[in-house]
């Protein structure tokens, strides 16, 4: 389930193609679908109509930026209508192109994983604070891996670490195993469907984790290429964008080694209450690390020392 709504292209509503109609120049259509997007409540209109140009081309951005004279072939043109009626829905560019650059990786993304976004950056940074040596062989378990984002990034920067990432959707985990390949990182990373780390038995150095953390009852009203296009699986924390915690807390508490820490993204406001939950698990809030927003965005999470 991807929680997807079914929405008529706002081009489809207005009539003409946002490609125009005859022969055209790339400058020319860009301007044209710039309009359409606008009217759409897209902001950065003229940017982004470059971007999808490029991409129903096949082209750097830039080409397109340099050379707005050119003809705009039939082929293109179509392709290029397309795309500009997706995104006039509100489907993200992300989606439209397939991937999205993550930490310095580009990542593929599919129906059932997030679209990984700069703020969960703020896992990666925060166990590269905490653990200074980039030799170490940690084991690595990230619960929810969605596309795989936080575990590659992780092994890209700790070249002797290796790790596991469990996605209850069958669909994520094949994305982040193509992710892997990629990368270069598949001898490193390993992933499996499950239920957080319900059939792991292991002890690991590092727990990633981005939960489910908005209430559900809040979904729809999010920017639509939220609430639209992002599976609500890993969208929704229940009624109070908490439970996703609950259920990680003992999964942390039995997996994590007594030396080891958890780094756990956080919504809004949500520090408080995840510390509470995990403090009931014998776990403790060694430090929170925010987001470039000044938001606190990943809870660093420690054993209790008995």
């Amino acid at each position: 389930m991807t929680g997807r709504t079914p929405h008529p292209p706002a081009a489809a509503r207005r009539g003409p193609s946002p490609a125009g109609r005859g022969e055209q120049t790339w400058g020319s259509a860009a301007a044209t679908a710039a309009a359409c997007l606008a009217a759409a409540g897209i902001s950065d209109a003229r940017r982004e109509a470059r971007l999808i140009l490029a991409l129903a081309l096949g082209v750097e951005p830039a080409v397109v930026l340099g050379y707005p004279e050119r003809a705009l072939d039939a082929a293109a043109a179509a392709r290029f209508d397309s795309l500009i009626r997706r995104r006039e829905s509100r489907e993200p560019f992300s989606r439209l192109a397939g991937k999205r650059a993550f930490w310095t990786l580009e990542l593929a993304l599919s129906p059932e994983t997030l679209d990984p976004r700069p703020d969960s950056e703020t896992l990666i940074r925060a166990v590269l604070d905490r653990i200074a040596d980039r030799e170490s062989p940690l084991r690595v378990l990230d619960l929810g891996t969605g596309s795989g984002c936080l575990l590659l990034a992780l092994l890209s920067e700790y070249p002797n670490a290796t790790g596991i990432g469990v996605d209850r959707l069958l669909g994520a985990v094949a994305t982040a195993r193509r992710n892997a390949a990629a990368a270069g990182l598949s001898g490193r990373a390993h992933f499996l469907a499950g239920h957080w780390g319900a059939a792991l038995d292991m002890a690991v150095d590092v727990i990633l984790s981005n939960p489910p953390y908005i209430p559900s009852e809040i979904i729809e009203t999010l920017a639509p290429e939220v609430a639209r296009y992002e599976p609500h699986e890993a969208l929704s924390g229940g009624a109070d964008g908490l439970e996703g915690y609950r259920e990680l807390a003992p999964e942390v508490r039995r997996l994590l080694k007594a030396g080891g820490a958890a780094f756990i993204e956080l919504g809004a406001g949500q520090t408080g209450p995840v510390a509470a939950i995990m403090g009931q698990r014998g776990l403790v809030l060694a430090e929170v690390a925010r987001d470039f927003a000044g938001i606190e965005r990943c809870a660093v999470i420690t054993p209790e020392k008995g």
